[in-house]
């Protein structure tokens, strides 16, 4: 017996994927551009700025990113669950208080993304970390950063492969592997935002504008492995330990709201009682659920 699809709230279609495809360009510019800026670029010369620059500019571009893809195919079941989800997310990452990287938010970043898809993926990850910001007063020019990374991260585990077919403990210690993974990845891109702002590092981790890329490489790595790598283990752990073990409950979950909110349901019209002479009879709407 072949595994019930639940549908996606969010279909992609070509303008979606284009608006993604450029904010991912965009942002990969954004976070990489201390390695990626040339000794004569007029950003080096203005290090220090950059980053705030680019903080003014990336809501802007993630507004619209949103935008289009709720213009394309978001309805209101899927605008009340993303509301859901973005509560529920933002209500769980103070429950760590950052403490050593434990924030269980990520997980549920995981699992809705799995069962969502991408498109979805994105726009809760991106709203998610606005609303959990709001709530514990973390508002800073890094966190259209956060955003944005957010929003890869639950985007990621909706591309994953097997989303109609593949269940049970394959695809939760799928979920974990990515979820482990993801969370350096995390980790490590929002470094590469705070990297060249942050004050008073040692001169053999600290950025140095203009300098080759190898060299800048290796006092990254090295920031990286000084001021967050634990963090980064301890967001990475307690993402798989969920995902092992209350994972496959909440993925039940999940699958079972979107298949009652039948996002992709077709109206179609029952006979029923008769109407005044001259007039069709009254038709009642009803809607199908999609499944395989």
């Amino acid at each position: 017996m072949s595994p019930v699809s639940s549908p996606r709230p969010v279909r992609l279609g070509p303008r979606s994927i284009a608006a993604l495809a450029l904010i991912s360009a965009i942002g990969v510019a954004f976070f990489g551009w201390p390695l990626l800026a040339d000794e004569r670029s007029g950003v080096v010369a203005h290090a220090e700025d950059a980053p705030w620059l680019f903080a003014l500019l990336l809501p802007l571009l993630v507004a619209v990113v949103v935008a289009t893809i709720a213009d394309t195919g978001m309805g209101a079941k899927a605008v009340a669950m993303l509301g859901v989800l973005a509560a529920v997310g933002a209500a769980m990452r103070p429950l760590g208080a950052g403490t050593a990287g434990l924030e269980p938010m990520f997980f549920l970043m995981v699992l809705a993304g799995r069962v969502l898809g991408p498109g979805f993926g994105f726009v809760l990850g991106s709203v998610t970390m606005f609303a959990s910001a709001l709530l514990t007063g973390g508002v800073g020019p890094w966190l259209p950063f956060q955003m944005l990374a957010m929003g890869w991260f639950t985007m990621g585990a909706g591309l994953l492969p097997g989303a109609e077919r593949l269940r049970g403990r394959a695809e939760t210690l799928m979920l974990a592997g990515y979820g482990a993974l993801a969370a350096f990845a995390y980790g490590t891109v929002m470094n590469l935002q705070g990297w060249t702002i942050v004050p008073g590092m040692a001169t053999g981790i600290s950025f140095q504008p203009g300098e080759p890329l190898q060299d800048n490489l290796v006092r990254f790595f090295a920031y990286v492995a000084a001021t967050s790598l634990g963090w980064d283990l301890g967001r990475a752990v307690l993402t798989v330990v969920l995902t092992l073990t209350v994972g496959p409950a909440v993925l039940a979950l999940l699958r079972r709201a979107t298949r009652r909110a039948a996002f992709e349901a077709q109206v179609t019209f029952e006979g029923g009682g008769g109407g005044a002479a001259g007039e069709p009879p009254h038709r009642a709407p009803r809607a199908y659920e999609e499944s395989s």
